[in-house]
């Protein structure tokens, strides 16, 4: 027998954290949609599909992107920015020391990876009232999201998917309280609680 028990994510003094000021202007004065991601500049989170896909959303609307992290593929994505003509559009701030003010000031998340462990940011996201999509890879994303309930699921290295589902996403009211909702079902509580739960039933 097998007894699934998700990883305790959400964390009440998240919202703390987000209150503090980023120092980039793209959110502490918002002009535009801000699109954010987060992760290592490695082939797995396929940042080059988000990139052209974020270049698509761009001619249709006023759309900045900004990508925390570093990594080795830094060098290739500048160079695919500055080829489709998106410098002055797309941020790479490097790592950070609080992602969350960043990820709770932007419009919408977006996960464009090619495979998960189980996808913990997502769940920050939500937990922060952000909306979300991401790739439908393995594994983790569909099961958080509900099979695109709480946030649309869209096939991997398809930037014209991804386009259309980030257009929708911006486009759309957030329902904030029903994602903060949602991450709260990965709290330490829950976790420590199906524990109890399944060792009672052993």
């Amino acid at each position: 027998k097998i007894t699934v028990i998700y990883n305790p994510i959400y964390d009440p003094s998240l919202p703390e954290c987000a209150r503090e000021a980023t120092g980039h202007n793209w959110l502490d004065h918002k002009d535009s949609l801000v699109i954010i991601t987060a992760g290592r500049m490695i082939e797995q989170k396929d940042h080059a599909t988000l990139i052209k896909a974020f270049a698509k959303v761009r001619a249709q609307q006023n759309a900045k992107l900004i990508i925390l992290g570093e990594g080795p593929l830094r060098g290739e994505l500048e160079e695919l920015i500055s080829s489709l003509g998106l410098s002055e559009h797309i941020a790479m701030p490097g790592f950070v020391q609080n992602p969350y003010s960043w990820i709770a000031k932007a419009n919408l998340f977006v996960l464009s990876s090619i495979y998960e462990g189980f996808g913990n940011v997502l769940v920050e996201a939500m937990s922060l009232g952000t909306p979300v999509i991401s790739t439908n890879c393995k594994s983790g994303p569909s099961e958080i999201l509900e099979d695109g309930k709480y946030g649309a699921l869209v096939p991997i290295k398809d930037k014209d998917s991804l386009a259309n589902a980030m257009s929708g996403a911006l486009n759309a009211q957030p329902d904030k309280e029903k994602l903060i909702s949602r991450a709260k079902e990965f709290s330490v509580e829950r976790a420590a609680q199906a524990y109890f739960e399944t060792i009672m039933k052993a």
